[in-house]
């Protein structure tokens, strides 16, 4: 993890022990216990272990393993509601599993089974109130995205789903006042028959979606324009004002020079930042995660590709700083900036015996 800029709100030791409770506390083994005492900032992020099993661990700032949860197989993003305190790791696509694990201690891990003819695309989010887990989903069948909603009051039982409006939908966000889905909708097809690959490359359809959550009514849908139709909306976060900053892939030619990252909001058209030419080249065509760090007004983006880490302003969308970080993966916003891992297993200056997979997730309320 290495840390940019000035301060931000996180969820500070004292904070986070008592959302987390005396009883999960209790089951740290010493190493962990030590290393949650000396932490001022607490993070999670999947990774696999040297004989190859996988799981989620929650870290201190300093990159320190605090605890682990072993997962059945490899994850992917994850989503933390502060209100319960319950933390879900989303399997990697295709993956049909995701394990929701109570950070109090008060209740075992609950696994939710993705439903028939669906899968996992490894992202979802809660709403504010922590009641709704919102899930971004394959109907790999009808080759459209969905979005799973489960009631955490009710053991996360599957109580229905929405539309996304588009096809091959990754991240997946929540406005703050949880009126509004945000989907990104990479455009790409795929089918669980067919693992990984990659089915219709040469007529894509990207676009980003606002849905309104009460109903799952189509409230604006962008896709991109035909030039741009091999730009894989990818990942997104909020920034203190609602604006939604999205990150892409491309998935067409190497020596092309696409714009990467881009802005929008409600009512307005997607704004597409002109990065140095430099910053683009670096970043390879890939940005494989985002954040925004909403109280120093900075944007975060990794990419493993290029083995960049690049720190943008979100006002005037300058690029602030880049730096190489060989096989970068996530990125979070920190108390100083931003915390940002490498698949190879790098956090904070220090390495774990872990690779660390492609997303960091604070373990804070949001803002």
């Amino acid at each position: 993890m290495r840390r940019l800029g000035g301060q931000s709100t996180l969820l500070d030791r004292r904070a986070f022990l008592r959302m987390a409770g005396a009883a999960w506390a209790a089951t740290l083994a010493p190493r962990g216990a030590f290393a949650l005492s000396r932490t001022d900032a607490v993070f999670a992020s999947g990774y696999k272990d040297p004989g190859g099993s996988f799981g989620i661990a929650v870290l201190a700032e300093d990159g320190s393993i605090i605890a682990r949860t072993p997962l059945p197989a490899r994850s992917h993003g994850m989503a933390f509601s502060p209100v319960t305190n319950h933390l879900v790791a989303f399997a990697r696509r295709p993956g049909t599993f995701a394990l929701v694990i109570d950070r109090s201690g008060r209740k075992q891990p609950v696994t939710i089974a993705a439903a028939e003819d669906r899968h996992f695309f490894g992202h979802g989010c809660f709403s504010p109130d922590g009641r709704l887990l919102y899930a971004s989903e394959n109907d790999f069948d009808a080759k459209r995205g969905v979005i799973g909603l489960y009631d955490a009051r009710e053991n996360y039982r599957r109580i229905g789903e929405y539309q996304t409006y588009g096809i091959g939908t990754h991240d997946l966000s929540v406005s703050d006042d949880g009126t509004l889905l945000i989907a990104a909708n990479g455009g790409i097809e795929t089918h669980p028959d067919f693992g990984r690959t990659k089915l219709n490359l040469d007529h894509m359809e990207p676009s980003l979606a606002l849905i309104d959550a009460a109903t799952g009514a189509l409230v604006e849908r962008h896709a991109l324009p035909e030039k741009l139709r091999q730009l894989s909306t990818r990942h997104i976060d909020l920034d203190e004002k609602g604006r939604i900053w999205f990150a892409c892939q491309y998935e067409g030619a190497r020596n092309d020079l696409p714009p990467l990252v881009g802005h929008f909001g409600k009512g307005e058209d997607l704004t597409f930042l002109s990065l140095p030419e430099d910053t683009t080249i670096g970043l390879a065509n890939y940005v494989g995660a985002i954040a925004v760090n909403r109280r120093e007004g900075l944007v975060g983006l990794t990419s493993p590709n290029g083995g960049r880490f690049v720190v943008l302003d979100a006002k005037s969308g300058q690029v602030v700083r880049t730096e190489s970080v060989v096989d970068a993966a996530g990125v979070a916003a920190a108390s100083h900036g931003f915390a940002v891992s490498s698949y190879d297993g790098g956090f904070a200056g220090r390495r774990e015996d872990v690779a660390w997979d492609q997303h960091i997730t604070s373990l804070k309320p949001r803002g």
